[in-house]
């Protein structure tokens, strides 16, 4: 074992040599490695930030939510089924509690309507337009879990007796009062007064489709008697074990046939929506991501491989009057092998850290640029790249080593 551990420090020392000696040589044949290196740290950082934004924008959804809908999340076939539907009403919350509440051991906990339009909200002559604005009731609060920056949701009272205030998204308060508290202040609601009660906490958007800083939540009885009651309205559910979704699922189902008056064979005309529609649709996007990372690598990293390759060939031609006199003063094959070896490692290495810093590099420059932009650098990414480098290395390089430690020696002390 410490013959073999010598073996392995002295192959180290010579291929440190060989490199320092043929720089230029070494950095060359290295690029092919650089390029591969890059092209996979920076699909992992792709991938990686779609999948932490995808995340938090799922944590926005809530994971033990179900959204009864007119329409699916996605892509529809049968468009015309969708469009004929009636409408998912808000006063169907009102029954379906109260099934949800008469069920032994229900799975479902309670329901929720919510009402919404697009907006322009004002404040003095402060104007944003294309706000979405909610009505909804004084559950909503338990449903969704938001931390406020300031002051507080409207309560069940004011829900009921439909008070006109209203609860701002984080970018909705910035831009109407920038730098001062919206607290008590009256904003114009597409011309309607509201009092403002409280500013939510900054959430983000999600996936860059909708915006949770940019809406305002208002009580259901106000927005009715503000809008009218013919605008897009959904139920959501709130479930007591979010592991037990089929479950849930299929009780919810039920209990909407019932509140909808549907008969046994008849299709739903309705919609159960949750977190994993969107999983569906980001899959193909994630697999295309890689697919071309996957490619755009494999090919940098052929070419450096047959690069390294050929120039461990030449390294071998020149050095094989060495390869003689070493095998004749008493060294194994194992040895030479070894030697060769490690050289066109330490290549691959060099390389893989020299791509690394570079890829790191364009992920600062990506995220100073473009804050939003999802990308995430991790320590996994770095392992891959090291080990991808090492792979590279051992596979290009063994060939040459190999007709190395075969060498005869005789024949390799003529050769000139």
């Amino acid at each position: 074992m410490s013959r073999f551990f010598y073996e392995f420090a002295e192959s180290f020392r010579i291929a440190r040599t060989q490199i320092r000696v043929h720089k230029m040589r070494s950095l060359l044949t290295a690029l092919g490695v650089i390029i591969g290196i890059v092209a996979v740290t920076l699909m992992g950082t792709a991938v990686g930030g779609i999948d932490a934004t995808f995340e938090n924008s799922l944590a926005m959804l809530g994971e033990d939510v179900l959204y009864v809908t007119k329409w699916p999340w996605g892509p529809v076939e049968d468009w015309w089924n969708y469009q004929n539907r009636p409408p998912i009403r808000v006063e169907q919350a009102e029954p379906l509690n109260r099934i949800i509440a008469a069920t032994p051991n229900s799975l479902l906990e309670f329901a929720v309507p919510v009402s919404g339009r697009s907006s322009t909200v004002k404040s003095g002559d402060v104007r944003m337009s294309r706000v979405q604005s909610f009505g909804t009731t004084a559950e909503y609060s338990r449903l969704s879990n938001v931390d406020f920056r300031e002051g507080r949701f409207f309560n069940a009272s004011e829900d009921s007796a439909g008070r006109a205030v209203c609860v701002l998204g984080y970018d909705v308060a910035d831009m109407l009062f920038p730098g001062r508290s919206g607290l008590g202040e009256t904003v114009q609601i597409d011309g309607n007064p509201f009092t403002v009660i409280g500013v939510i906490a900054k959430q983000g958007e999600f996936l860059g489709l909708f915006s949770f800083d940019r809406q305002v939540i208002m009580p259901l009885n106000a927005f009715k008697k503000m809008f009218g009651t013919h605008v897009h309205s959904q139920l959501r559910v709130k479930m007591h074990d979010k592991l037990r979704l089929a479950e849930a699922r299929d009780e919810l189902t039920g209990a909407m046939r019932q509140v909808r008056g549907q008969l046994p064979g008849e299709r739903d005309n309705f919609t159960i929506n949750e977190q994993q529609a969107f999983k569906a649709q980001l899959d193909p996007v994630k697999k295309g991501i890689t697919a071309a990372g996957l490619f755009i690598t494999g090919l940098s990293l052929f070419v450096g491989a047959i690069d390294i390759m050929n120039i461990t060939y030449v390294s071998v031609k020149e050095r094989t009057r060495e390869i003689g006199t070493r095998k004749a003063l008493g060294a194994r094959r194992r040895t030479i092998l070894l030697q060769f070896l490690i050289e066109a490692v330490s290549i691959c290495l060099i390389g893989g850290v020299v791509g690394m810093f570079v890829a790191y590099g364009m992920f600062l420059g990506i995220h100073y640029k473009m804050p939003g932009f999802p990308v995430v650098f991790s320590l996994d990414l770095v392992l891959i790249s090291m080990l991808v480098s090492v792979g590279t290395g051992v596979i290009s390089g063994f060939a040459p080593a190999w007709v190395a430690s075969r060498l005869d020696p005789v024949d390799a002390l003529r050769y000139e």
